[in-house]
């Protein structure tokens, strides 16, 4: 057995290396909280709004930060030279997020969504300007000189650059987790939830380059072909494993890891299976559901770069997703480590998926 696997891991990283690089999607996020999403050419109305982080691994190195990670986290992507672009920087610089390596950009503005919450529902409609991200290829990353122990990779499918194909290794997203690899990172993705058939010719190639794969079920679904909602909205477990087991046979090495709603479930590639319930969380909880994907991936990240057990890993991941779900944005209602183990606590999971 491979004795870097996750599950071999106790006491922290083994590798001496730490940190985590985080590139791909950086977006300022305009949230609107409305009374009602309208018909076509009908009025809604504005209740309330706030900028926020959007993307990948913005959302992720700021939760990162929130969790207290004592870590190295650092900035891979590009972003206008404009007044968005200048929040972005300031919002890594205090949150001790390394900036090196996030370039202006003189061609393309820095992407932004207008994100529409309804407020009764918590449900989301996005207007997206993809902007600098569309051109960003990760080319000028110089993995040699890094010591960083991961580097995180999101959005695929919204990075146009990397999701074009390459003769060898099937997408230039492909490509830059090799380089990583090659360098001695271990490698993560997460995926965009977009209404198309490109998952499988996206996703697989980079599942051969990738360590610790973190997708939702929709996506994992789309990757794979497999129903894993049935047409009453239930979750269909056995369909989720098949899929996991299509996303492992395609390359994905150490664990691939699924969350949604009603909790998380995780496979190694030795076959060792866990799962996981999310927070009974109390009526009106929920503020807004913006980002708490990106929370879960960023706990379950902290566990792992720490060398935490696998469970202990999907714990971190679905506390810091209720976390974020107290907060309409998607990074300010994240906790630290002490506040998402005492709302664990004091809420409990649910007793099963």
């Amino acid at each position: 057995m491979d004795m870097n696997s996750v599950e071999e891991k106790k006491g922290g990283p083994v590798d001496g290396r730490r940190g985590i690089m985080a590139g791909g999607n950086w977006i300022v996020d305009q949230v609107k909280i409305i009374d009602t999403y309208p018909a076509q050419d009908q009025l809604a109305n504005i209740e309330a709004q706030s900028q926020g982080t959007g993307g990948s691994p913005f959302n992720i190195l700021i939760d990162l930060a929130r969790i207290g990670a004592e870590f190295p986290l650092i900035a891979c992507g590009s972003i206008g030279k404009d007044a968005p672009g200048k929040w972005i920087l300031d919002q890594c610089r205090s949150h001790n997020i390394a900036i090196d390596q996030l370039s202006g950009s003189d061609a393309s503005p820095t992407s932004y969504t207008d994100v529409m919450t309804v407020r009764s529902t918590g449900r989301r409609t996005f207007f997206h300007q993809r902007g600098a991200n569309a051109i960003w290829d990760g080319s000028e990353l110089d993995f040699s000189a890094s010591t960083a122990r991961i580097f995180h990779l999101g959005y695929l499918l919204l990075l146009d650059a990397l999701d074009e194909p390459h003769p060898e290794f099937g997408t230039r997203a492909a490509e830059l987790l090799n380089r990583a690899r090659e360098a001695g990172l271990k490698t993560s993705i997460d995926v965009v939830s977009e209404d198309s058939d490109r998952f499988a010719s996206i996703v697989n190639p980079a599942l051969k380059y990738t360590d610790y794969a973190i997708l939702n079920e929709i996506e994992a679904g789309k990757t794979t072909g497999e129903s894993i909602r049935g047409a009453d909205n239930s979750l269909n477990k056995t369909a989720l494993q098949n899929a996991v087991s299509q996303m492992i046979d395609h390359g994905a090495g150490n664990v691939v890891v699924i969350h949604f709603p009603e909790g998380a479930y995780a496979r190694t590639v030795s076959g060792k299976e866990y799962w996981q319930p999310s927070l009974k969380l109390p009526d009106n909880f929920i503020k807004g559901g913006a980002g708490a994907g990106d929370a879960f991936c960023a706990g379950t990240l902290y566990g792992l770069h720490e060398g935490l057990d696998v469970q202990e890993c999907l714990r971190i991941g679905v506390g810091a997703a209720a976390t974020s779900l107290s907060h309409p944005t998607c990074t300010e209602g994240v906790g630290t480590l002490d506040a998402i183990r005492q709302i664990t606590s004091e809420l409990g999971f649910r007793d099963s998926i």
